[in-house]
């Protein structure tokens, strides 16, 4: 008897931890990155002006403010791209951000990318292979809430002929 007392005595103190731990893996972490990039190759005429295009996918469930979003407080993304022997960049081309709103002020209507974007990069650069460090800041959120900014690196190749 006195067995199944301290056997019912730690059940009960255990079921409480084992059920915390339990609705922890059934909320997912927060993903390393909301915006994912795809680098494509591509050829450009060498000592000319070219665009190349960047493309991008922000992940389902999420988006991101646009290049120019409504709001002055929201964090744009912008991609930067560094000067580099042999490349010169000049500013890019952003699209168009898509109206969005929250149910909870469905009057307001914020400008963002969801889904797959392509950010148009003109560069002149010398010829041959080159391959560019750059970065996409962007401020994620999904129908809940924003979360900190984030840096992503995009490493843009291609070569001018």
């Amino acid at each position: 008897m006195k067995r199944i007392y301290v056997l019912l005595l730690s059940l009960a103190l255990i079921a409480p931890l084992a059920s915390a731990q339990l609705g922890n893996l059934s909320t997912p972490p927060p993903p390393k990155a909301y915006v994912a990039y795809t680098a494509l190759p591509q050829i450009i005429a060498a000592n000319h002006s070219a665009t190349l295009e960047l493309h991008f996918r922000v992940l389902p469930g999420y988006h991101v403010n646009s290049h120019k979003p409504t709001l002055d407080y929201l964090i744009p993304t912008a991609l930067t791209v560094p000067v580099t022997a042999g490349i010169k960049p000049a500013e890019p081309t952003y699209p168009a951000g898509q109206p969005y709103s929250f149910a909870f002020d469905p009057k307001e209507k914020l400008s963002v990318y969801a889904g797959d974007f392509i950010v148009k990069l003109p560069v002149t650069a010398t010829a041959g292979a080159h391959s560019v460090d750059a970065t996409l800041r962007y401020q994620a959120c999904n129908n809940a809430s924003c979360f900190p900014p984030k840096t992503l690196p995009v490493k843009i190749d291609f070569t001018a002929k």
